[in-house]
């Protein structure tokens, strides 16, 4: 670190004299320090000390998983059972304490924080999680949510009349909505491609995609982990078909982060965003995206301020006036999964998917909507076959009917799901999840069952 950069790391921390205006600190700061080599790079410090995982750093003291991790973790209420982080996450207590914490501090003073120190703050979590998804610094923008980095993107393409824009019918719904607006607003085309269900195998998908993606399109739209139908993507092998064929690949993560091993600079994808508050529990408001640094000149922040044109990460790191909290939570969020073992942490969760998946299939006589290696944190059960018994079409109105029992009569919190005539339950498996929990929904659906048979439901 040259001398200069050291004088502004320590000034815009606190330590220094006097306020430093917006501009130059953006055109002389922020990408200095984004891009900076990791031993030259020095940290701000705290103003308050974080919590501590210690404890989870011993197999002796490390307190097991499940109902004592939501118990000590989570405030989630003890008897529901809560089978739906899929949904909108559930954060760690820690996180949201934390983020507290950075909101009383901001308010002591509110120009020392704002002026001096939020941005050498977001620029050390960016590293940090930079480090954890496999990817530089510089190629990583914090974002409120994957819903404002996929407008990013999109919605900044150089998309003309004509163009085509790729995508599958697990694609989700909101953006479908996004691709459909942009399509009608710049006279481009789309082209949904229709996977069928239940999956056999990975290949089906990549046969899908090999033989309908045309040369020339100018993006390709992939979830990850699909929301409704939650299997996992053969994604390295859909990039790899795109990039033979010219065509840049935008992938929808909102699953991904924390629940799958991610290294985006070996997925060798050009786009790629993941929300934080889903399975990595951090506190709700922040999301990553991910730019390739080829293609940054391709997407922009969709709201502009004082670090527009400085740089990718100045573009997106300031925003108006706003609650940074979340961002700077993340760094409660990261310790806690780096202590307990982020495999550690994989390993039960997949173990206890592939048991609650196996235990409800032979409790109800079903299956599942693919291969249960296609699946990591959640899983779709086929519903037993008396619920769509005599119904022409299925829809997401009798999907309700059963969601809104399932909660209002047994506190039951997990959504069903209409796919293509078949009602599919998505559970969700977490560290605060025991298998308990997916006996009780088995038997919930049974009561239902027998109540359809008897024509009460």
């Amino acid at each position: 670190m040259t001398d200069a950069s050291k004088d502004l790391c320590a000034e815009n921390a606190g330590a220094g004299h006097g306020k430093r205006d917006f501009g130059s600190f953006y055109s002389s700061n922020v990408e200095e320090l984004i891009n900076m080599p990791e031993d030259e790079y020095i940290p701000p410090e705290f103003p308050f000390t974080f919590p501590s995982y210690d404890v989870y750093k011993s197999s002796k003291t490390a307190p097991p998983l499940g109902r004592k991790m939501r118990r000590k973790h989570y405030f989630l209420e003890e008897d529901c059972t809560f089978l739906n982080h899929g949904a909108f996450g559930a954060s760690l207590k820690e996180a949201v304490l934390v983020a507290q914490q950075w909101q009383a501090y901001i308010e002591k003073q509110p120009l020392r924080f704002f002026d001096r120190e939020v941005l050498i703050h977001l620029i050390y979590i960016t590293r940090r999680m930079a480090k954890f998804v496999g990817c530089h610094p510089g190629e990583l923008a914090l974002v409120p949510n994957v819903t404002s980095a996929m407008n990013a993107v999109i919605k900044n393409l150089d998309i003309k009349q004509g163009d085509n824009i790729y995508y599958l019918n697990v694609t989700y719904g909101s953006v479908k909505t996004l691709i459909k607006h942009t399509a009608k607003e710049k006279g481009a085309t789309i082209q949904e491609e229709t996977i069928e269900f239940p999956i056999q195998s990975k290949q089906q998908i990549i046969n899908l995609v090999k033989n309908t993606l045309r040369k020339g399109t100018k993006l390709a739209v992939f979830d990850h982990i699909p929301s409704n139908t939650p299997f996992i993507q053969p994604l390295q092998e859909l990039i790899h078909i795109c990039h033979e064929r010219g065509v840049p690949v935008l992938v929808d993560g909102a699953h991904g982060l924390g629940i799958l091993p991610l290294n985006l600079h070996e997925l060798d994808v050009d786009y790629y965003t993941t929300n934080c508050h889903k399975w990595f529990s951090s506190f709700k408001g922040c999301a990553l995206l991910y730019v390739k640094k080829s293609l940054q000149s391709t997407v922009g922040p969709l709201i502009i301020s004082h670090g527009f044109g400085h740089g990718f990460n100045s573009d997106f790191m300031w925003s108006g006036l706003r609650d940074y909290s979340p961002f700077l939570s993340l760094h409660t969020v990261l310790d806690f999964w780096q202590s307990v073992g982020v495999q550690r942490i994989r390993d039960y969760v997949y173990k206890l998917r592939e048991q609650a998946a196996e235990y409800l299939v032979r409790r109800w006589n079903t299956g599942l909507i693919a291969p249960k290696d296609m699946f990591g944190s959640m899983a779709a059960v086929r519903l037993p076959s008396i619920f769509v018994d005599g119904k022409q079409t299925v829809s997401y109105s009798d999907a309700e009917v059963i969601q809104n029992n399932l909660y209002q009569r047994f506190n039951i919190e997990v959504p069903i799901k209409a796919v293509q005539g078949q009602l599919y339950v998505r559970i969700s498996c977490h560290i605060h999840n025991e298998l308990k929990d997916y006996e009780n929904l088995a038997e919930a659906i049974l009561v239902l069952a027998a109540e359809r048979v008897q024509g009460v439901l």
